[in-house]
């Protein structure tokens, strides 16, 4: 294997790797997946004198620390564990949720049952410390970390708090790998993939970043809120490795550090391996802290460049994609990285609402870039190829794609209504070119759906949520942005929730979609269900009590009508939630009354 030639000829050189895990609220993100993150990551297949591992916790809290610390105590069981096994993944709930006991040998039975009770009852400690919602005294006491959320006013307003634990040594490794709190490591062997690419003596020093497919372990056999994203990932960032390389997608990425600090490519550079593999430094564990705390603090980059052409370019909701664009433009490439084996898998949204308000917020991020100083068109001008800047364009316009939408969901069917025809007569040729159009759209849309391995169901799921985006989270997105713009409105991060709750897992996995909450999305949803519906109950009308009448109504209306009908079938979810389920999950009542209201006052204007 490729990746096994790169230990045993750069043994010697192999570079430290710094892994940074992410999180930001304890309540929203659970210390239990935390730490099954940071588990993972600690078992990789890699010198472990050349690792070092790093929380950022946005949040401050000791919740998170308390659940780290128990982390630290598990691995001295976990890593040998995993090495003696060849765990995979090496994420402990993962594992024990996939993996049967080993049945050839008593003592390895014996070894397996430890270890996973084990697990299980520090799972229970830190569950039951969050319960609790507090420290007790006894666990305070066990570390004097503790005693530096005594001065902690609030996760907002706190001073910088920073510990070194396991090791005296504090790393400067040339990659830096950076992951999600939920994206645990599921390919052990990922780092060899990304040094072979890295560590190659013709193409090796230009790239700047690896960028790794993102996936998840949760999907259910349908998809049923299209979180796969399986043509983009499979097909679209593939073909970018051609023209410079995929934009950064914020997780399960290997960066090149002095890329990522804000150094320029030059073609005579060069990477001495041997050099940059000794990271090591003789402080103190306590010297060390003390002087970090400097750099960790929130206004060591002020009247510096970081922030603006160093580290992560941050002031937007997409820091991600603005800094990959920042370090292509320096002349820097990248690498997109799938191997049979994903490298990470992570936890999607179980609710159409978390589902909403995620993609809102990657629209919100992505039509800020276009519209500021960072616009690929411009800021790329002469930096990168024209087909890279124009490759970004895509998914920076992807909020304003509800305009069109909203127009074919919304105008037909109130034009139907009022009589108006909007396109050819079926008897006229002009139609085969509107047919053939969304014929072969269509087609070719459900040909690369299942050539990625998705099903046909999984495909009508893709496409009605597709539909659901662009009419409300787009929609709220492009409204936000111009609000921003016009200095009505602050953009603000919302993290999404990976709290699960038991209910909503099962109607999840049982492909219900989860309404369940009120929700200007979902008054938008029902509405555009409602008024579509309507407009075919109109054109059943017409058809059955018209007979004769309706032939030249079915010739001249037939398109906007087949167009309704379509639009019903892919609302079908939410006539359901809105008048049959009983559920949790359903449509809320008050909801249900709206929608109802405001399209017979769509409908009575339309007509009168």
């Amino acid at each position: 294997m490729i990746h096994n030639l790169i230990l045993k000829r750069f043994e010697k050189e192999l570079p430290g790797i710094d892994i940074f895990v992410c999180t930001a609220d304890p309540l929203l993100e659970p210390p239990s997946i935390v730490v099954n993150t940071v588990l993972s990551v600690m078992a990789y297949d890699y010198p472990p004198k050349k690792l070092s591992i790093y929380l950022s916790d946005d949040g401050g809290s000791d919740l998170t620390f308390y659940a780290m610390l128990e982390a630290a105590n598990f691995s001295k069981t976990w890593l040998p564990f995993c090495k003696k096994f060849r765990v995979e993944p090496t994420s402990p709930e993962a594992y024990f949720r996939t993996a049967s006991e080993p049945l050839s040998d008593a003592v390895n039975v014996k070894d397996w049952l430890s270890v996973k009770k084990l697990y299980e009852e520090m799972k229970m400690r830190i569950e039951a410390t969050i319960k609790l919602n507090r420290i007790p005294d006894h666990i305070r006491k066990q570390h004097k970390g503790f005693r530096e959320w005594d001065f902690v006013l609030s996760k907002h307003d706190h001073q910088t708090i920073l510990q070194i634990r396991v090791s005296s040594r504090i790393s400067n490794g040339p990659i830096i790998l950076n992951v999600d709190c939920d994206m645990y490591s599921n390919n052990s062997k990922a780092i060899k993939y990304s040094l072979c690419l890295f560590m190659d003596e013709k193409k090796g020093d230009e790239i700047a970043y690896i960028q790794f497919l993102q996936s998840f372990d949760n999907l259910t056999k349908n998809e049923i809120y299209a979180s796969s994203f399986r043509v983009l990932q499979q097909l679209e960032l593939h073909g970018l490795d051609a023209i410079g390389g995929p934009c950064y997608n914020g997780s399960g990425c290997f960066h090149r550090r002095e890329a990522l600090c804000g150094k320029k490519y030059d073609k005579n550079y060069n990477v001495d391996w041997k050099k940059v593999s000794d990271t090591e430094a003789d402080e103190s564990a306590s010297f060390l802290e003390e002087t970090c705390k400097v750099l960790a603090s929130c206004t060591f980059e002020h009247n510096t460049t970081w922030g603006k052409e160093m580290g992560l370019i941050y002031g937007f909701l997409v820091e991600d994609i603005i800094t990959g664009l920042n370090i292509q433009c320096k002349g820097w490439k990248s690498m997109y990285l799938s191997p049979e084996r994903d490298g990470f898998l992570g936890v999607a949204p179980i609710t159409l609402l978390q589902t909403l308000v995620q993609h809102k917020r990657w629209m919100d991020g992505h039509l800020q870039v276009f519209l500021s100083r960072y616009c690929p068109l411009l800021y790329g001008y002469k930096k990168i190829p024209l087909k890279l800047r124009l490759a970004y364009c895509p998914y920076n316009l992807w909020a304003a794609n509800c305009l069109p939408t909203l127009y074919i969901v919304v105008v037909p069917c109130l034009c139907l209504l009022k009589g108006i025809s909007l396109f050819p007569k079926i008897s006229s040729p002009w139609v085969f070119p509107f047919a053939y159009v969304a014929f072969v759209h269509r087609a070719y849309s459900l040909n690369e759906f299942l050539w990625c391995g998705g099903t046909f169901r999984g495909w009508c799921n893709d496409q009605r949520m597709w539909l659901f985006n662009r009419t409300t989270a787009y929609f709220f997105a492009l409204f936000e942005t111009i609000l921003n713009l016009l200095g009505y409105s602050q953009l603000n991060f919302v993290v999404t929730a990976k709290v699960v709750d038991k209910e909503a897992l099962k109607r999840y996995d049982e492909e219900l979609i989860e309404f369940g909450a009120t929700s200007p999305m979902f008054d938008i949803l029902a509405t555009l269900a409602m008024l579509n519906l309507f407009g075919s109950f109109g054109a059943l009308k017409k058809v059955i009590l018209d007979v004769d009448e309706d032939l030249q109504g079915l010739d001249k209306f037939g398109l906007q009508i087949l167009l309704c009908f379509v639009l019903v079938i892919i609302n079908l979810p939410v006539y359901q939630a809105l008048f049959f389920r009983n559920d949790n999950g359903k449509m809320p009542n008050s909801v249900t009354y709206k929608s109802i209201i405001f399209v017979m006052l769509a409908c009575t204007a339309t007509m009168y």
